[in-house]
């Protein structure tokens, strides 16, 4: 057991209150995770515990200060990260102690663009960090992970920013329209309103980050686009931010006609998660072929997102990590089922 120590830490007022969260929430959370007892005597911090555990608490509160300072809010999210990130070995190996201490700031200053009302729209895990920036860096990029992990939502942000600035001059926004218990011909309305369902994300996206006046002006334009991946089938689209959401939906022939449809100019964003596939089971999803076939190209990247990147409820994440494990194990007990069965036909 290593000695306790005590780590003194002044903070201004503002921070203090911002670090705390209602109720002292976050600072619960902080000595809940790390055994220690953190002390506030007059705007000086006085964290006890082990060694160790004291330095991760004194360096996650330092953290959120410097956030503090430069005028984010401190949200739930950004502390649950932030205990995280210390309590992963592998990041911990990977990282100098350096760069392992600003994650967070090096993250909050990546803001893409601001919504409506004013809030800003940014990474906030490292994961989603490194999938913006492969955004920046390639005409195509693969965003894959479970729900709650931003993936559409800030490919959404990205596509509008780049809009806004006249990179592209149209955003097209699609989907399967796969039904996950109905059928299309069961729902009632025209097409349009059969549809609609299942492209409701996005335009909840749109309205959020453009306001709905503006995306409807631009959609009566026709230069934002929301339709059914079915429509993509013999165009060419030139200068157009183009993004395919629950591509884990496609069959293989759907994903080779939408990428064989990108013109000049264009960039691609493709999202979807392998774990939530609404086809027939003995279909292929046109996400998985594609994931091993386009895997070697140059300008084409795909990004890995995980239940550490959920920024929804802390419990999504939770649930997300219980059936990613649930998974795992499933999987693990299969592989073992198969493997006896060889031995046993072997041994006859």
């Amino acid at each position: 057991m290593s000695d306790i120590t005590e780590i003194t830490l002044t903070l201004p007022m503002e921070a203090m209150q911002n670090i705390f969260g209602g109720n002292d929430s976050y600072i619960k959370k902080i000595e809940n995770n790390f055994h220690v007892d953190i002390i506030d005597r007059g705007g000086v911090l006085h964290i006890i515990g082990e060694e160790e555990s004291a330095g991760k608490a004194s360096d996650i509160i330092r953290e959120l200060a410097t956030l503090s300072s430069r005028g984010s809010q401190i949200e739930e999210q950004s502390v649950d990260y932030a205990i995280s990130l210390k309590e992963d070995k592998k990041q911990k190996k990977s990282s100098s102690k350096e760069k392992d201490d600003n994650i967070l700031v090096t993250i909050d200053q990546d803001i893409i663009c601001h919504t409506i009302n004013g809030k800003p729209i940014k990474p906030k895990t490292l994961g989603q960090k490194k999938y913006v920036d492969a955004i920046r860096n390639n005409m195509i990029v693969f965003g894959l992970g479970p729900a709650g992990t931003g993936k559409t939502y800030l490919a959404m942000a990205m596509a509008i920013t780049a809009f806004q600035k006249e990179e592209v001059s149209r955003i097209i926004l699609t989907r399967p329209a796969i039904e996950a218990g109905e059928k299309l011909g069961f729902l009632p309305g025209d097409l349009q309103s059969k549809v609609d369902p299942y492209l409701r994300p996005l335009y909840d996206a749109l309205y959020q980050i453009m306001g709905t006046d503006n995306f409807l002006k631009n959609m009566e334009k026709g230069l934002i686009e929301v339709a059914p991946l079915a429509y993509m089938r013999g165009r060419t689209l030139d200068n157009a931010y183009i993004i395919l959401d629950e591509a884990q939906n496609t069959t293989p022939a759907q994903m080779k006609m939408f990428l064989t449809r990108i013109g000049f100019g264009s960039k691609v964003i493709i999202t979807g998660d392998a774990t939530q596939k609404d086809l027939a089971p003995d279909v292929r999803s046109g996400l998985d072929v594609a994931s091993s076939v386009l895997k070697n190209i140059d300008d084409i990247a795909f990004c890995n997102l995980t239940s550490q990147d959920v920024v929804r409820h802390p419990l999504v994440q939770k649930i997300v990590k219980a059936y990613e494990d649930y998974e795992t194990k499933e999987a693990n007990k299969k592989k073992r089922k198969n493997i006896g069965k060889m031995e046993r036909r072997s041994g006859r």
